[in-house]
């Protein structure tokens, strides 16, 4: 009784306590510019936030079985140069061309989870990190290394899309957004009530004692970096809508590592076993504005990279001491 208690304060604790972190960097960057306190801002960084937020909902999953997906952002850059390799191709029916970007990213994790628990590779921070490689290489090649442009507009629609601004309050609200908000309380409600969502928790807990339960580990794994593909993929038709083009080179930009801040901000963990949908949007949310208040700023990429790092750095120094707090806490309830 008293572990659960434990437990459930614990997941309080650190859902008020990225709330908190949200509001104080609200408040700083509301004095710092006033660009920053703005409602076609705030609509920005809802719209920024979307494509972090998808891609942090695979990383999730991964991180909560204790393992890693570093393949996450080449993955979502891939599938916007598949599907403008169509494009190029003359194929413009929007229906496939999507279909296409979902079917490559899933494909791709699946890979990544086939290579972990049928070729039992020793780590997924090894295997998704050469998978990042193959895929940033791929995003290349398939294009020809050129940027593609001219994407349908039901294609581009779910990355650019807003609500009417006939809408009280809500006008200029943007669709992927929402759409964000939808996945993130179904998968709220798949990792908490379902057979297989709480099998995630019970693999990243204790992988021996979930096998002897009966689980089987490797079919959970599997199916956790197949779903961090295909949210790959869904992050990467949001990202077209928002830039309009499919260009390979983007594949090095540090999505993987504002997704992994954005878990562990939220806080999920490196050594499995915990996350939840509600704290990795505040995560996503927190990663998010910090950038969007740099660039308000005027800094340049090269400080937002650093900064964002540093946030990285003392997110992983909060998750090692939340770990060693509740081990002493479990220790003296067990007394």
């Amino acid at each position: 009784m008293n572990k659960v208690k434990l437990k459930s304060n614990s997941g309080l604790v650190n859902k008020l306590g990225s709330l908190i972190a949200l509001f104080v960097l609200c408040v700083i960057l509301s004095f710092a510019t006033s660009s920053f306190l703005t409602l076609a801002n705030f609509m920005n960084i809802f719209k920024q936030t979307s494509v972090n937020a998808l891609i942090s909902t695979g990383m999730l999953v991964c991180l909560i079985t204790a393992g890693i997906d570093l393949s996450v952002g080449a993955n979502a850059i891939f599938c916007t140069c598949v599907m403008g390799m169509l494009l190029q191709n003359g194929i413009t029916n929007p229906v496939l061309i999507i279909i296409a970007g979902l079917v490559a990213g899933t494909f791709f994790g699946f890979i990544n989870g086939t290579l972990l628990t049928r070729l039992h590779l020793p780590h997924p921070f090894v295997s998704t990190l050469g998978m990042k490689n193959v895929l940033w290489g791929l995003a290349l090649v398939v294009v020809g290394s050129k940027i593609v442009s001219g994407f349908p507009v039901q294609v581009t629609w779910l990355g650019e899309a807003t609500l009417p601004n006939s809408i009280p309050l809500l006008g200029g609200f943007p669709v992927s957004f929402i759409l964000v908000i939808v996945l993130f309380a179904v998968m709220g409600v798949f990792l908490s009530k379902t057979v297989l969502g709480r099998s995630i928790y019970c693999v990243g807990g204790n992988l021996e004692a979930a096998r002897l339960s009966g689980i089987k580990s490797s079919n959970v794994l599997t199916f956790c970096y197949t779903l961090s593909g295909f949210m790959s993929a869904l992050a990467g038709i949001v990202l077209i809508g928002r830039g309009g083009i499919a260009n390979g080179a983007n594949a090095i930009q540090p999505y993987d590592t504002d997704a992994i801040a954005a878990c562990i901000i939220g806080g999920a963990s490196f050594n499995g076993g915990k996350g939840t949908m509600s704290g990795t949007i505040i995560g996503a949310l927190i990663i998010t504005v910090i950038r969007n208040g740099l660039q308000l700023l005027s800094a340049s990429t090269a400080i937002q990279n650093i900064v964002v790092g540093l946030v990285i750095i003392l997110a992983v120094l909060i998750d090692v001491t939340r770990e060693r707090m509740e081990a002493k806490a479990r220790r003296m309830a067990a007394k």
